[in-house]
């Protein structure tokens, strides 16, 4: 390394690349029970995920027929918060409705 007018001058094989990691991303999902309303499931995937009604009527399907639907892909703490805003909204309208997310 030399210097060129009181800085130094950096070497092109000394130069350290630092690469930005992307943040690990989690599906969020709902799993079906024979208890809470497919009209409930709607409206969560309406309000809390933002889904389109024909998103949301999909996705409602597919738990509904699979067991298990997926309402989208977001980093640690929005999963998180998506996830315990579910279980509350479920547990205040008495619903035993299930979310969680797993790591892609």
């Amino acid at each position: 390394m030399s210097f060129t007018h009181g800085r130094p001058e950096a070497d092109d094989s000394v130069l350290l690349k630092k690469k930005l990691k992307e943040p690990a991303r989690y599906r969020v999902l709902l799993h079906n029970d024979d208890y809470t309303t497919m009209e409930f499931v709607v409206s969560i995937l309406r309000r809390i995920f933002h889904k389109t009604p024909d998103e949301a009527m999909t996705i409602m399907m597919a738990v509904h027929q699979s067991g298990i639907g997926e309402c989208g892909v977001y980093t640690y703490e929005i999963a998180e918060a998506k996830v315990k805003h579910v279980h509350k909204e479920a547990r205040a309208s008495d619903f035993p409705l299930k979310c969680s997310m797993e790591k892609i």
